[in-house]
């Protein structure tokens, strides 16, 4: 596999899963001040969640690269099937 294709599948894998992270976890501020947003989590732990994407966008990119590499799923040939 490319290596370009490479970084490109795992960013699209990364930012997937973070955006499936993102809502774990979340609180509301009960009484918020004024001028801050109702809606705003009390804490974000965005550093967590993070390293949770990382982790699991790792796990399943080493997972699609498995199965790439072994040819059980050729990208090439998906690409000349769906061909328009």
């Amino acid at each position: 596999m490319n290596p370009v294709t490479v970084v490109v599948v795992f960013i699209m894998i990364w930012w997937l899963v973070l955006f499936m992270v993102l809502p774990w976890g979340v609180h509301r501020t009960e009484n918020p001040g004024e001028g801050h947003d109702p809606g705003a989590p009390m804490r974000p732990l965005l550093v967590r969640k993070l390293l949770i994407t990382t982790v699991i966008a790792a796990v399943l990119f080493a997972i699609f690269y498995g199965v790439a590499e072994t040819g059980y799923i050729s990208l090439r040939e998906l690409g000349e099937r769906y061909r328009l």
